[in-house]
């Protein structure tokens, strides 16, 4: 059995961006139904009621649950990439999934240093994949036991 290859930074970015736009086809003909297309001039207020759910509650649910369900969200299914716990190799718990996506807000702070590190880094964490204790893994159907994970 193999060690795991880490995904870097620009699959990652590129499964982001499918991840993106994907989120994009959906929620801007939801808003466009709601506001009309006077929204996308800037006339409307952008904090209000449905703007924070369609902006920041759904993508947040959408993306957990396709942590939780398939270890990964459609743009990583895509390019063949799966996060994993970090010492085990294992599919994380769900509460790690969920504090993986809040130190999103982490990575974000120092101008984005946080997804930037994952260039860098020895096994291609993020300061989220840190702080949850995952690793973004490619060939995500490949199973790796305990020992073949670097801690």
């Amino acid at each position: 059995m193999k060690s795991p290859q880490y995904a870097g930074f620009w699959i990652r970015t590129g499964a982001s961006l499918v991840d993106t736009i994907l989120m994009l086809i959906f929620v801007t003909p939801v808003i466009t139904a709601i506001y009309g297309t006077e929204f996308w001039s800037g006339t409307i207020p952008t904090q209000n009621y449905w703007v924070m759910i369609l902006n920041y509650l759904l993508p947040a649910a959408v993306v957990i649950i396709f942590w939780v369900c398939k270890s990964a969200t459609p743009g990583k299914l895509l390019t063949h990439l799966s996060i994993v716990d970090a010492k085990t190799g294992s599919k994380p718990s769900t509460g790690q999934f969920i504090g993986r996506y809040l130190s999103y807000y982490i990575s974000m702070l120092p101008l984005f240093l946080g997804f930037i590190w994952v260039a860098f880094d020895k096994r291609k964490q993020g300061w989220h994949d840190k702080l949850a204790g995952t690793v973004v893994i490619k060939d995500r159907n490949e199973d790796f036991q305990e020992h073949d994970i670097d801690i």
